[in-house]
Formats: structure tokens, sequence, C-alpha cells
């Protein structure tokens, strides 16, 4: 009885501790970006078109359409009004359900009154013209709607006063008479992103001057369906048969049809160059038709100099217009997302998560407890997708949290029985050391220093060459495929060889050996690995360069010296990592295989520790940056391959000699012999070409390098 009443409030306990740090971090803020970005990743991944999407047509004055006016009609920007009102007219020609402008005119034109009645004009013949107006909110023309405007088409019913439910505006910024007398309705084109910058959200209805102002995509279904009439009640507005659910602020969350190029698009200049021909007798252009006729026309910006480009969730640079064409999308297909309450997700959370605990006490076993916790991770981002799919928003992460802290709690008793060292090593460890040593270290937890020590070790840098330009000609996908590739490979071979990952910095390797556990023969198996890494990558050479359109070559640098290594970082997180002159020098020996042509470079004092493990030929007396004292490189070679090239090695070796006391001469004799099958000797050959000039006597034998 004790034991079943100490399961249930370890079970309960774990829940309710768990969904409560979920709700602090919920309630507080912090959870919001990151949900943002789970729902930007729902919105892209599950975005796809509607019935009712290509119905709606956009029709974008892009940045090809100002310069074809500019080169074709010699007008600069802003246009004249009268050129909007010849694309109002072309569209007229094919009978849209509907045109709306997503732009402002609230100024006369400076081409003169004609100009503005040139496109109130074309406003007057269209069957129905939905403009744009803007409500500033501390200033404006207008505190009231102004005599002779006409209104937007919205009868609110509610029993709740709107300002409890819609944002309230006291100023109106007006179009020009000229163009709002004939206009069918004035709709609101101004909406607020979130605090990120991403626009997920509309006001479907704000309150501006008194008057009830609709999104321009509302105000465009609208007019097309005069008979409907809004409710406006709390959480919801109904237009007609529609619902269209809003947040405490009025907003509603808008379900993303996909990226640029989802709805159908037209130039500007299109219709422009087609009135201009159908005026002179020409004809229609084939296909606008279909793209026209009894659809609805929604105008806007695309330029980016026209500065109406905006963040969504499915595209980082959309048009402006684009995110009213999706709200118009949505009313007609009526599938806005429909965010549930928080007390009902807190229910599901807190359900699902005493679930987890029973199964934890029931099945304590470490595999059991994993199998089930990393199912039970899923079900988070799993039923948001899917909720998502049907309508509805549902928050990841606080789910996520109370699933990973119940998870955690019952995972402190596992840790507590089964020892904190063995848990602490394998934790801090199994990221950077292979499952062997990470064995040794818990069978033998003395020999592991956790804080600092000054240790000799040999350090090894890897780089990709020329990987900025292989990446710039990938997707991220492929580059990601890629790298993984790549560093698994060369990762295996290290770990292999027991050394340790310290960190990869994008396609760099960074590794060491002789820590955390004394490895005495860590310089010939830093070299082991970097020729193993080396022929590795040459077997992989064809396949990479089908994946990225390049052959990968790598450049290792490696040096043998003290440094201090450790745990480097906050006491909440660290990194098993180094520090010291030694590891700058083997990383300014990989960057210094760029001044050689070459790719596998090590210092004297590692040619010296492997002591003729491997054959080695002496590369050169550097000067790197930030040391003043030279250092004597060498390139290891793997035995076969050493035999193959043993003869041209000789002839550099006596050119490298001559080199060293200034015989420039010689030198270039002895390298242009091997030049044409030996790169190293090829670089030699211009050095000497450079250097032949210096007297001997003043000559020290130094490849100075002035970068890294």
């Amino acid at each position: 009885m004790k034991k079943g009443r100490r399961i249930l409030l370890q079970v309960v306990g774990s829940a309710a501790l768990s969904l409560l740090l979920a709700m602090l971090l919920w309630n507080s803020g912090v959870l919001t970006v990151w949900e943002n970005k789970v729902w930007d990743l729902q919105s892209r991944s599950l975005a796809t078109p509607s019935p009712y999407t290509g119905e709606i047509t956009l029709v974008l004055l892009d940045q090809g359409s100002i310069e074809w006016v500019q080169e074709n009609m010699g007008l600069s920007w802003p246009w004249p009004r009268e050129l909007y009102g010849a694309i109002i007219h072309n569209l007229n020609r094919y009978q849209p359900k509907a045109i709306g402008f997503d732009v402002l005119f609230t100024e006369p034109s400076t081409f003169g009154v004609a100009d503005d009645r040139a496109l109130g004009n074309a406003i007057a013949e269209t069957k129905y013209f939905a403009a744009g107006t803007v409500f500033p909110a501390h200033q404006g023309k207008h505190r009231s709607w102004p005599e002779g405007t006409p209104f937007p088409p919205l009868r609110l019913r509610s029993n709740i006063p709107a300002g409890t439910l819609l944002p309230e505006y006291s100023f109106l910024t007006m179009p020009i008479t000229e163009l709002a007398e004939h206009a069918t309705v004035l709709c609101n084109v101004h909406h607020d992103p979130d605090p990120d910058g991403i626009y997920r959200a509309i006001d479907p209805v704000v309150m501006a001057a008194g008057v009830p102002l609709p999104a321009l995509g509302l105000g465009m279904y609208l007019i097309t369906t005069p008979n409907d009439v809004i409710s406006l009640k709390k959480g919801w507005l109904s237009v007609g048969s529609c619902n269209i659910p809003i947040d405490e602020k009025g907003r509603a969350l808008l379900r993303f049809r996909g990226g640029t190029g989802t709805f159908n698009r037209i130039s500007a200049a299109s219709l422009l160059r087609e009135e201009m021909r159908l005026r002179d007798g020409g004809e229609e252009t084939a296909g606008n038709g279909d793209l026209l006729k009894d659809r609805y026309i929604l105008f806007g910006f695309s330029a980016p100099g026209l500065f109406d480009l905006r963040p969504t969730p499915v595209d980082a640079i959309s048009s402006g217009v684009e995110i009213n064409a999706t709200l118009l999308d949505n009313l007609l297909n009526n599938d806005f997302i429909t965010p549930l309450s928080r007390f009902s997700q807190q229910m599901v959370i807190f359900c699902t998560a005493l679930a987890l605990g029973m199964l934890c006490v029931l099945f304590s076993s470490p595999v059991a407890m994993t199998a089930i916790s990393l199912f039970f991770l899923l079900i988070p981002p799993l039923l948001s997708f899917v909720l998502f799919f049907i309508g509805y928003r549902f928050e990841v992460l606080p789910f996520e949290i109370t699933i990973a802290g119940t998870i955690s709690l019952h995972f402190v008793v596992s840790y507590m029985h089964e020892g904190r060292q063995r848990r602490f090593i394998k934790h801090s460890f199994a990221h950077y050391l292979s499952p062997h040593v990470i064995e040794q270290l818990i069978q033998e937890p003395e020999r592991l220093q956790l804080g600092g020590d000054r240790k000799e070790l040999t350090i090894f840098f890897s780089d990709l060459q020329g990987f900025t330009t292989i990446s710039e000609n990938l997707d991220p996908d492929q580059l990601i495929q890629l790298l993984n590739d790549y560093l698994s490979a060369m990762t295996d071979i290290i770990l292999e060889e027991n050394g340790t990952i310290d960190k990869y910095e994008g396609d760099a390797i960074i590794a060491f050996w002789n820590a955390p556990l004394d490895t005495p023969d860590h310089a010939v198996r830093a070299v082991s690995a970097a020729l193993r890494c080396q022929k590795r990558l040459a077997e992989l050479r064809p396949l990479f360069q089908k994946q990225c359109g390049h052959e990968m070559h790598m450049r290792i640098g490696i040096n043998t010296g003290a440094a201090v290594v450790g745990n480097l970082g906050s006491s909440n997180r660290f990194d098993y990592s180094m520090l010291g002159d030694a590891v700058n020098l083997a990383a300014r020996l990989e960057g210094a295989n760029k001044q050689f042509d070459n790719y596998t470079m090590i210092s004297e004092t590692t040619f010296e520790q492997i002591n003729g493990a491997f054959p080695c030929r002496e590369l050169a007396l550097l000067t790197v940056v930030g040391r003043k004292k030279p250092v004597r490189v060498f390139e290891p070679f793997l035995e076969e391959e050493y035999r193959g090239k043993k003869d041209g090695l000789a002839v550099f070796a006596a050119g490298l000699n001559a080199f060293y006391i200034g015989d420039f001469e010689t030198a270039m004799i002895k390298f242009k012999e091997i030049a044409d099958f030996d790169p190293v000797a090829a670089c030699y050959l211009e050095k000497c070409e450079t250097e032949k000039g210096i007297r001997r006597e003043t000559w020290s034998g130094v490849w100075s390098l002035n970068s890294k």
C-alpha cells in the first residue's frame, strides 16, 4: 500500500512539477520566439494551395515593370496615376470578380488634377473596387469618417462593445477624393508583424475613427457577398458562413498556402503593354484571360525599392499584398487556424505526462525508459503537426518541456541508483571520445582529470579547400548532407585512432591526442589519422563530386607541444577543449599548406616523435603569423605512396638544400625537373624566381608567411 502511494506520488508529482515549470516559462513569454519558429516550420511543411487559390491573381509592380516604363515611356518613379488607370482599364476588359489595390494614394498627384481624375474614372468603371487607407495611431488628417467617403460594407452584430475585441484607432489618413468617391469600399492595408518581424497573423477588422474597417482581403470578400453580416463575439468573427478565430488582440492566424509564386502572378508592365497594344488595335495577350476573368485581382508592389516586402513563415521575402491574398484565400476556403485554449492544452499535457510517468515506473530499466522517453518526446511535435493539418494550433514547447521534465525527474532516480560518476563521464565525453575510451574511463575514473591540466598534446587541424565556393552552389539540405557525410567519415577514423574531437567549425575538424587519457604514441596516432583521412577522402572524392560538383581536398596541420586542456566554459555549459601556443601553431600549419599547394603538414616536434613510423620529406623552414622563431615542417606519406614518389622526393631534397643556402640557380634546376608532377616543387620554382636576386650572405633560408 505504501509503495503504491509512493509510486502515485512520484507519478503525479513529476507530472505536476514539470507542467508547473512549463507554465511558468509559457506565461513569461520566453518560449514565444521558439514557438514561433516551430509554427513557421509547420506552416512551411504543410503549406498547400486550396481549391480557391487559383481564383486569386496578383498584379505586381515589380522591378522589371519600373525599368520597362522607364525605357519605353520615359517615365521615372513615381508613376503618373494615369498608368494605374490604364492597368485598371485593362483588367476590366476581362471582367474580374473584384479588384483590390494595396496602394495608398493619400496626396494629390504631382502631375495635376487630371492625372488623379484619370485614375478615378478607371475606378468608376470597375464593378467592385477595394481601395487602401491607413490609420495612424496618434496623428492623421481625419478624426472621423469624412463626409461623402464610402463606408466599409460592414454591419457588426455583437452584444460585446467593439473596443473590447478589436483594435481601435482615433485618426485616419484617407485616399484622395477622386479615388475614394468611386471606390466600392475602403480597406485597411496597415498590418503589424509579430515582435520578431514575421507576419503570421492579421487584423481582419479594426475600429478606425469609430468605423469598422476591414482588411483588404476581407473587404474584397465582402463586396462580392453583400448579404453577409459580421457577427462579433469573444474569440470569433463570423462572416456569413465563414468563421474567423481571433485572439484577445483581435488578430487572426493565417493558413499560408506556400511561398512566393503560389498565387497567380502578372507583372504590371505586361498589362500596360497589352493595354497600349489594344488601344492601337492589337490583340489580347494569350493566357491573360485565364488568370484574370472572374478572378479576385489584388494589385501590389514587389520591387525591392518600394519597401513593401514582408517576411512570412513560408518565405523570407514576400510582397505585402500576398498577406491580404492569403486572408482572402482563407475566407474563401473557410479554413483559418484556430488556437486551442490554454486550459485545453494543459489538460492534454498533464494527462500525457501522467501516462509517461506510470510507464517509466512500470518499466524502469535504462533501455525501456529510453525507448519510452523517445516515443513520448515525439508526441508533442507529431500531435501539433496533426492538429495544424486539421486547423488547430497546439503549442509544442510547453508540451515538450513537460515531457522532458517528467522524463528528467524519473531519470534522476535511476541516476542516483547507478552512480553519478559513471553518468557524468558518459555525458561529458560521449561526443568527442570513442566508446572504447569512454569505457576505460568508466572502469578507471581515477585516470580522468576533469579540471584544467597542462599536457603535451598532438594537435590536429583540418579544413576543406575552397569549401565556401562549394557551399554557395548547394541548397541548405544538400550542404548539410554533404558535411555530415564528410565529417562522419573523418571523425570515425580519428576516434579509431583514440583521438579526442575538440570541435567542428563548419567544415573544419579540430582534434587532439594524449588527453583525457595518456596515449604514449600520440604523435604516431595523429599522423596515422591524418594519412588515413586523406586516403579515405580520396576514395570518397568521386561520390562527393557528384553531390557538390567539385573535387574535395582537405588540408591538415599537425603540431606536438604543451597545451592547457580541460573543461572550458561556464558552470552550466562547457567543452572539453585546449588552448596554447602549440594549438595556434597547428592551426597555422593547416593554413600554410596553401603556400605549397600541399595537403598535409606536420611540425618538427611531431616529426621527431613519430621516430620514423612514417616516411616524410622536409618541406620548409617557416615563420608563421604570430611567431618570430622559424619552425621546420614536413610532409608525411603512407609507405606505398612514398615508394612511388621516392626518386622525385630525392630530387626535391637536393633542390631544398640548395634553396636553404641561397643557391637558387641549382635549386631551380632541381625543382624544374619534377615541377610537372610535384606541386610543392612548382611552388618552390616560383619562390626561387622571386628570391634569386637576394645576396647569399643575407639569405636565411626561411620562407615567411604573411597571412594565416
